[in-house]
């Protein structure tokens, strides 16, 4: 079973994220607001993903 990401691995993957698609590292102060909005709406999404998946077959498997 895959291991499980903590809230702080999910917020550190959305800043991530922003960073790379918006080519800043921290944002101007004019645009902190949507910046941070942003990190906050893909760390949801993250949630919702992981929430949702359903890992089949991982109580059949034996470990090696």
């Amino acid at each position: 079973m895959p291991e499980e990401a903590t809230e702080d691995d999910m917020r550190a993957a959305a800043l991530q994220y922003v960073r790379k698609v918006s080519g800043f590292r921290a944002p101007a102060e004019h645009n902190r607001e949507v910046f941070e909005r942003a990190v906050d709406e893909i760390a949801e999404a993250t949630r919702a993903l992981l929430d949702g998946l359903e890992v089949r077959g991982a109580a059949a498997r034996k470990p090696a």
